[in-house]
């Protein structure tokens, strides 16, 4: 079953013009970057997972049906939009080819389930979009340190699972790395060993998993230095369900378009903490607003103030998001003051989404490759640009909401891929916005 929009499929771009300020009210969808962890965590369980809040976006949708093809029974209750049921069943002895996980960026989630279901993983490296190669040598140390086996070529990769079980494997990450945590922590349940792992992410989406497992009884712990975590004391009988929260960044990304067009609107459906960074930065900012522990309002401005945004994407505990700063950069051309942005986890994202801002007239000066600053207010103009990753794309929304004439952005194939519908939402919001066909 196929849970996206029957309408978006036949839209390949989408035409924004200025217009009022934004307002209203708007609910976000499940996280995409929660809900691909936790489904794969679910399939490594060992037992069924009842999944509410699963988003819509193409993904995540895609993340399902090559769970199913790896045999695991995906069930859709039919009174419960948005859940789903993930349930192990009985494998042949060989795994299957899964030749459509290159079209998806967070493929590597699926090691655990097929080494659970197959005691091996093969795929071919990471899709989706162009923002830097995905790199994988972190996941295999990570797999090698629980003993298996890896062995790669120029289409993909293969983990072999150890013979022997380990009963704890101690592990230090050389950075914070979110995919490599949430590796460690799923190859720990398909093991049923306790794992001791040093310098860990601790993003929502990782923490999110740790409580979830906490909730089928694992034993997990997490601060700043380690995650500690161990199988369930005894046999675990109840049933698991877990909940897919509200999208941390398909809020940031709406709240930067009302602010950008000097609006005043409410985001609901969110888990307050995890917007707390990027509150703080849209505060120094100016941005007058609003955050609870399942909302953030931003109110009208009464004046244009506020000093600059410093939008640096870091891994650390309390450090901002990537997946901000395109949605802030955009906003920021509208912002007085002299910006700085920087991304240096995703190392290719300014080479899409600089180019597509320029295309608008915006004036951006690239410091390097990952670093860039510019002054605002500008004033852009319409023009044709293309949605070249999920984030450059809701970027180019913002920036077209305040653009002088009409900007038609295409590509939303690659937008629908974090955000099932976003233009819906903006337009519920009041923009100006119209579907092109394919």
């Amino acid at each position: 079953m196929n849970l996206v929009h029957a309408r978006t499929r036949d839209v390949d771009a989408v035409t924004v013009r200025p217009g009022r300020p934004l307002a209203g009210t708007v609910r976000v969808d499940g996280s995409k970057n929660v809900a691909l962890p936790l489904l794969a965590t679910a399939a490594s369980l060992g037992r069924a997972v009842h999944l509410s809040g699963v988003p819509a976006s193409a993904d995540v949708q895609r993340m399902l049906g090559l769970l199913e093809q790896a045999g695991y029974h995906v069930a859709y209750p039919v009174a419960e939009p948005g859940a789903v049921v993930i349930t192990p069943e009985k494998q042949s002895s060989k795994a299957p080819g899964l030749s459509d996980a290159a079209r998806i960026r967070a493929s590597y989630y699926l090691v655990a389930p097929l080494l659970a279901a197959y005691g091996q993983a093969a795929l071919p490296w990471p899709g989706g979009c162009q923002i830097g190669d995905r790199g994988m040598e972190l996941h295999f140390t990570v797999y090698e340190a629980f003993g298996d086996t890896v062995l790669l070529d120029d289409t993909g990769y293969r983990v072999l699972a150890a013979d022997q079980t380990r009963d704890k494997v101690v592990l230090a990450l050389p950075f914070r790395s979110r995919g490599a945590s949430i590796a460690a922590i799923c190859r720990a349940v398909v093991a049923g060993c306790r794992l001791e792992l040093g310098n860990p992410n601790l993003s929502p989406e990782t923490t999110g998993v740790l409580t979830s497992l906490r909730s089928a009884g694992w034993v997990a712990h997490a601060d700043s230095s380690k995650i500690t975590l161990a199988p369930p004391p005894g046999v675990p009988a109840r049933p698991v369900a877990w909940t897919v929260p509200g999208d941390k960044i398909e809020a940031g990304t709406l709240v930067c378009a009302i602010a950008a067009t000097g609006g005043e609107g409410r985001v609901e459906g969110i888990n307050g903490p995890d917007l707390k960074v990027l509150a703080g930065l849209l505060d120094r900012a100016g941005v007058p607003l609003t955050l609870t522990p399942d909302a953030i309002t931003v109110h009208r401005p009464r004046t244009v103030s506020g000093g600059p945004l410093q939008a640096i994407a870091s891994l650390t505990p309390d450090g901002l998001d990537a997946d901000f700063e395109p949605a802030l950069m955009a906003l920021a051309l509208t912002l007085p003051g002299t910006h700085m942005f920087a991304d240096d986890i995703n190392p290719g994202r300014h080479g899409n989404l600089l180019p597509q801002l320029a295309r608008l007239g915006a004036v951006i000066e690239e410091l390097s490759p990952t670093r860039c600053r510019l002054s605002g207010p500008q004033r852009l103009n319409g023009a044709t640009v293309k949605a070249t990753d999920i984030r450059t794309g809701s970027a180019l929304l913002i920036a077209g909401l305040g653009a002088r004439g009409a900007t038609t952005v295409s590509g939303l194939d690659q937008l629908r891929r974090g955000h099932a519908d976003l233009p819906a939402k903006l337009h519920a919001l009041g923009a100006d916005l119209t579907d092109v066909p394919r």
